[in-house]
């Protein structure tokens, strides 16, 4: 016999699971989220050098050329695998920030002196504040900011040769 009292629950498994599934079974893609952010100015922020607490970077620093911003983080396994291929990128002459996310400044320290430290500058996010202002998921992300320190890409997961010559390669070299 039917028990009454199992359907109500039931009935709201099936809702909940119908919702979360309709983005799968529509083919979403996760490296594809949308930005608020392209077409605008990097967010307002002072953060402090990885190397050096006494430093401090603000958004001046995405001004004058553009380049790439890395989010990274010692914890995520996919930064591990594209650490690599941003020392490559920074060897072509690429002009790289990195923003250490959310993370233990002697790790991150560690790990940038052990892989080899591919940017010009890094920051450290230990709040995640201004990961949170740029609308960061997780690591890693990047973006492209022009010299005007405007936000003109962003991709989530890992920057690989795939990756730059598919999306990225084409408007990096045509922002100015």
């Amino acid at each position: 016999m039917f028990n009454k009292k199992l359907l109500i629950p039931f009935v709201i498994f099936i809702i909940g699971a119908a919702f979360l599934a309709t983005p799968l079974l529509k083919g979403s893609d996760p490296s594809k989220l949308e930005s608020a952010l392209v077409g605008k100015a990097v967010p307002d922020f002072t953060l402090q050098d990885i190397y050096d607490e006494n430093k401090q970077y603000d958004a001046s620093i995405f001004k004058g050329q553009k380049m790439l911003l890395n989010v990274w983080a010692t914890w995520c396994p996919t930064c591990y695998a594209e650490h690599k291929y941003l020392n490559e990128l920074a060897n072509q002459g690429l002009y790289i920030v990195g923003m250490n996310y959310k993370d233990d400044r002697k790790k991150a320290i560690r790990w940038l002196n052990d892989l080899h430290d591919p940017y010009k500058i890094s920051l450290y996010d230990d709040s995640g504040m201004l990961g949170m202002d740029l609308g960061v998921y997780g690591a890693p992300e990047t973006f492209l900011i022009d010299s005007n320190g405007i936000i003109r890409y962003r991709h989530v997961g890992d920057l690989n040769q795939q990756v730059w010559d598919d999306k990225i390669k084409a408007i990096y070299e045509e922002m100015e």
